[in-house]
């Protein structure tokens, strides 16, 4: 396993801040279709940033979706995820993040069908050079659960999961019960803390100073053989600045505990 992080912004200082923070990669995220056309459209300056920090992009993910409406997929946003996919294989990128929003006006047959066919066409376009992952947070993505996977994943073989154990924490399901049984699909995980009190979320702070149980999440990951990378997103309301940089370093010092390869 490999330890690294997401690298807000895309700039050089964040790849070198990584490197600083003795982290192993980059990965980069983008939260619309505004920043997804802006980071296809700027693969050489990420090729300096990489070559410059000593840093790889493990990988590259679309956030927030609006790939489908009125009972369709949108022709042109479709298009985008493709060209960010292909900017992720050009980049050397392990593995391309995205998901799908659930459209209100069309029944739920119709959209498992749609995320099945939306799925299938990235994964084609993919053709094996990199792995596709659905991510496990409904930040308007719908395909987040095992209920879910079982249909979506279970009509393509060549689609993985990006886990993250605060998305199922935080909707009172069970992270590791969903870990242990679909561990073999996973093909990246996020490392971000939260912390409820009560039926409230409080803050995500850095990992360890929080709610999940890392100690079996990890003992779950080495009985089922995962060996992919492992990225900390810093996503908390309070944790900025010198104490976010302060809690970055929490979270690689913890962490890193439990990494033995």
């Amino acid at each position: 396993m490999r330890l690294g992080r997401i690298v807000r912004g895309w700039t050089l200082e964040g790849f070198m801040e990584a490197k600083e923070q003795n982290l192993e990669f980059a990965e980069l995220c983008c939260n619309n279709q505004e920043e997804a056309e802006r980071l296809v459209g700027m693969k050489d300056e990420l090729r300096y940033r990489m070559e410059k920090s000593g840093l790889d992009i493990s990988c590259i993910g679309r956030w927030n979706h609006d790939v489908q409406a009125d009972g369709i997929l949108i022709p042109e946003r479709k298009k985008t995820y493709l060209d960010l996919l292909d900017a992720s294989i050009e980049l050397g990128a392990k593995t391309f993040v995205c998901g799908i929003n659930y459209d209100e006006s069309i029944s739920l047959y119709r959209n498992y069908t749609n995320a099945i066919n939306f799925f299938g066409e990235i994964t084609d376009h993919a053709d094996g050079k990199i792995k596709v992952a659905i991510q496990n947070c409904n930040w308007n993505n719908f395909v987040v659960s095992p209920e879910h996977w079982k249909i979506v994943l279970g009509e393509n073989p060549n689609l993985y999961i990006k886990f993250d154990a605060s998305h199922t924490y935080n909707r009172n399901d069970d992270y590791l019960a969903e870990l242990s049984d679909w561990c073999d699909r996973v093909a990246h995980v996020h490392i971000k803390g939260t912390v409820h009190a009560g039926s409230r979320a409080v803050d995500d702070p850095p990992a360890g100073m929080d709610d999940i149980n890392w100690r079996s999440l990890f003992a779950i990951l080495y009985s089922r053989g995962y060996d992919g990378d492992l990225s900390i997103e810093p996503h908390s309301a309070v944790w900025h600045g010198a104490l976010g940089a302060a809690g970055v370093a929490f979270t690689r010092d913890y962490i890193r505990k439990f990494m033995l390869k």
